[in-house]
């Protein structure tokens, strides 16, 4: 059994932490633009392997789709999160301005949410009047008790940036092989197998390295990104492979 705390709980250590500025983690955006970024250029490079096209093929597609792909999906979690926020100011708002029309139904959601924390008699009294008593507060624990809501997000731009520069970094991967043999004439399948065992370790290494954040073994965290990242490459395979008489016709 592990007794090592990953804290200290002294009292200055505590009020330390809790009146801290909430650090929100990109980790979500890290893993998400990474995998993404290196399914889909991967995808280029297996279909491009199964209609038997020329290799040069890989790096127009492979960069054209780092850049617009990577870009798209920056902009769309860029929306996604910046909505997030909007809808958090509109349910701030509206409580505000539910307390200043209907203070008494305000006061009566208070207690009840309290009530059912486990609050009762004049202990229950006493948490409501001391949540109403400040308009923050109040607006707060409406929020996150009765919206479900979060009291903060992350930032918009923050994790539109992370998502893009993981997706171009390790979205690149698979085509570093194609560029080398731009250069330097190698045969096909050889650029192919080294394009794919590249590809198979930079999704273990984004799975292994977001263990160290969520606490899963790194094994099986790694084995996971492999697992899926293998599925996106294998239908992309598939789907080359059956249109290649398209092509060649």
């Amino acid at each position: 059994m592990n007794t090592t705390l990953e804290h200290s709980h002294s009292p200055d250590e505590i009020a330390r932490r809790v009146n801290a500025k909430t650090e929100h983690s990109y980790l979500r955006d890290f893993v998400y633009g990474a995998i993404d970024g290196t399914v889909t250029t991967f995808a280029v490079v297996s279909g491009v392997a199964g209609a038997g096209l020329n290799p040069k093929i890989v790096i127009v597609l492979g960069l054209a789709n780092l850049i617009g792909d990577g870009f798209s999906m920056a902009a769309s979690n860029y929306l996604g999160t910046r909505t997030e926020e909007q809808l958090r100011d509109k349910a701030r708002a509206m409580e505000r301005r539910h307390i200043s029309l209907a203070p008494q139904g305000e006061q009566e959601e208070v207690r009840q949410i309290f009530a059912n924390k486990g609050f009762t008699g004049d202990d229950l009294e006493r948490a409501v009047e001391i949540i109403t008593s400040d308009e923050r507060l109040w607006i707060d624990t409406m929020l996150v008790d009765e919206l479900g809501q979060t009291l903060e997000g992350p930032s918009p731009f923050k994790a539109a940036a992370t998502t893009f520069l993981a997706f171009l970094i390790v979205g690149l991967l698979p085509l570093l092989v194609f560029i080398y043999g731009y250069f330097v004439p190698t045969e096909p399948r050889v650029l192919y197998l080294a394009s794919a065992v590249i590809t198979g370790f930079a999704f273990f290494l984004v799975g292994a390295t977001k263990s160290l954040f969520v606490g899963q073994h790194w094994s099986w965290s790694g084995l996971e990104t492999f697992s899926v990242g293998g599925v996106a490459a294998a239908l992309a395979y598939a789907v080359g492979l059956a249109l290649k008489g398209m092509v060649e016709s």
